[in-house]
């Protein structure tokens, strides 16, 4: 890099010192904000623009953590991005900013003016709701916002049509939908979800990663030694799933049974999205589920795995409190859904129960190596969503060899489902539903950093599509969308966002 470019680069503190003794010397604040990700002819007259309104020009740039633009976005890190723009001549100083927005940014620098591109000059049209915070930071220090009238491109579009960073067997999909203009029913039926009260009720599980590195075979036996470096606990099963769902529904409740023995229940309530109401129940002599791997940090390549559970063999004879829950509340949710690991939280008395009492059902009875061939989503005789992978399918219906367009009619005809969607991994997922037949949408990334709780994204996300009658490639589509975002974290870290959502949708369609 140039030295004259590499002088343009700041942190902020440094910046924010810079900038008063510009200001002392009579001179005006110009910022910019953006991701830059791809620099385009439109962005260079934007700056030219900006930088016309003031004497020195300033611009801050989306950190790489922050960019929430989907699996493989964005293209260029934050530092090339950075020296790209210190690059152009109108540019006076860059700054990566240290936060999600430029609201801190503006607050830390104090511009004489703010100035962002035609597209931001509509507040409703931004999915992120930014830009108004940050137009009232910018007049909270003095300041004005001013909106550029320049040429205009977007970087995503150019992104998509020459770096395409998803699998090839998206790209025909997409350009579908592209043409389709599917963009704007996804986000209207997204912010539609607010409305709806939701249920999510299954096995409360605990999900533990100890982080430990290899150091060899044991000399004094047949034993792989390793060294413990760090211990981190994710809130899984059913309680994943609410917290997806929370991020978009105002009102979510939950319901589980913990055991009475290191119930972890201080850990549960933390991790629960506030506007989740939790009912949770003990079950005597258990402990609360817990499943602890054993993973090598830099790849998340799992050693192996002990898991914390109830006796499979034991009778779920106490199951008169969550029982007596969902006779009671059952009838008050718009959907209740089902998360069924099947460890003995979901009685035979809950199941009739949500039969006859719940307005809209979507299930997913899991099978595992715990439960193998004895957790089918057949146990339940009816359900509005089904949502399982392959295997599960062919276990619930004996059907080993039968192609999977026939499974998916026949595993719809024995629940009369609205929905049935079998996931597919790296091949993406097949729904079908009787209006529309069998529809298949594509995996939305090639990009695989954990896979554990991505179902869980990909069923609390397609559920609330199913709850509004979604044609079936727009609820495969967002239910691809989330479980793309949700393998780019570890664990159950994260839950998946509606902001983010509905960018990623952005960078697919937009």
């Amino acid at each position: 890099m140039e030295a004259a470019t590499s002088r343009k680069l700041f942190d902020i503190e440094p910046l924010r010192t810079q900038l008063a003794e510009e200001r002392t010397a009579g001179r005006r604040i110009v910022l910019c904000h953006g991701v830059f990700d791809l620099v385009h002819p439109g962005h260079i007259r934007h700056l030219e623009t900006a930088a016309r309104l003031g004497d020195r020009l300033v611009v801050s740039v989306t950190p790489d953590r922050y960019v929430n633009k989907g699996p493989g976005r964005p293209v260029f890190t934050e530092r090339l991005r950075a020296e790209s723009i210190a690059a152009l001549s109108c540019v006076d100083y860059v700054v990566i900013n240290a936060w999600p927005n430029a609201v801190e940014t503006i607050t830390r620098l104090r511009p004489d003016r703010y100035v962002k591109g035609s597209d931001y000059t509509d507040p409703a049209q931004d999915v992120t709701g930014q830009i108004a915070a940050e137009v009232a930071a910018v007049e909270a220090v003095g300041g004005q916002a001013v909106f550029t009238d320049e040429l205009t491109f977007s970087s995503t579009n150019l992104i998509n049509q020459f770096f395409f960073p998803y699998p090839d067997a998206a790209a025909e999909f997409l350009q579908t939908h592209r043409q389709q203009q599917t963009l704007a029913a996804l986000r209207t039926a997204i912010e539609a979800f607010a409305d709806l009260r939701v249920l999510v009720v299954g096995d409360v599980i605990l999900d533990e990663y100890h982080y430990c590195s290899p150091l060899g075979k044991s000399l004094k036996g047949e034993v792989i030694n390793t060294r413990s470096l760090s211990t981190e606990m994710f809130a899984g099963g059913v309680l994943a799933a609410a917290n997806h769902v929370a991020n978009f529904c105002k009102r979510v409740d939950v319901a589980g049974y913990l055991g009475e023995e290191r119930t972890h229940e201080s850990f549960i309530r933390h991790h629960l999205k506030p506007n989740i109401q939790p009912h949770l129940f003990y079950r005597k002599g258990m402990t609360t589920i817990l499943k602890r791997r054993y993973v090598e940090p830099r790849y998340l390549r799992k050693f192996f795995e002990i898991s914390y559970l109830a006796d499979p063999t034991t009778p779920i004879d106490d199951d008169t409190q969550l029982a007596a829950f969902l006779h009671r509340a059952a009838p008050e949710y718009d959907v209740v859904l089902v998360t069924d690991f099947g460890h003995n939280t979901i009685s035979a008395e809950a199941i009739a129960i949500l039969d006859q009492q719940a307005r809209f059902l979507a299930v997913n009875a899991q099978t595992n190596s715990a439960n193998i061939g004895f957790n089918l989503v057949t146990k339940y005789p009816r359900a509005d969503y089904i949502c399982i992978d392959e295997l599960e399918a062919r276990l619930a219906l004996h059907a080993r060899g039968r192609p999977l367009d026939e499974l998916i009619v026949a595993l719809q005809e024995w629940f009369h489902a609205r929905y049935v969607t079998i996931t597919h991994g790296y091949q993406g997922c097949v729904i079908y539903s009787p209006t529309e037949g069998v529809c298949r949408v594509p995996a939305l990334t090639n990009t695989v950093v954990d896979t554990l709780g991505a179902g869980d994204a990909f069923l609390a996300i397609s559920s609330l599509c199913a709850t509004h009658n979604l044609p079936a490639a727009q609820l495969g589509l967002i239910g691809n969308a989330a479980g793309a975002m949700h393998v780019g974290e570890v664990g159950n870290r994260a839950a998946v966002e509606k902001v983010g959502l509905l960018k990623f949708l952005h960078s697919l369609l937009g």
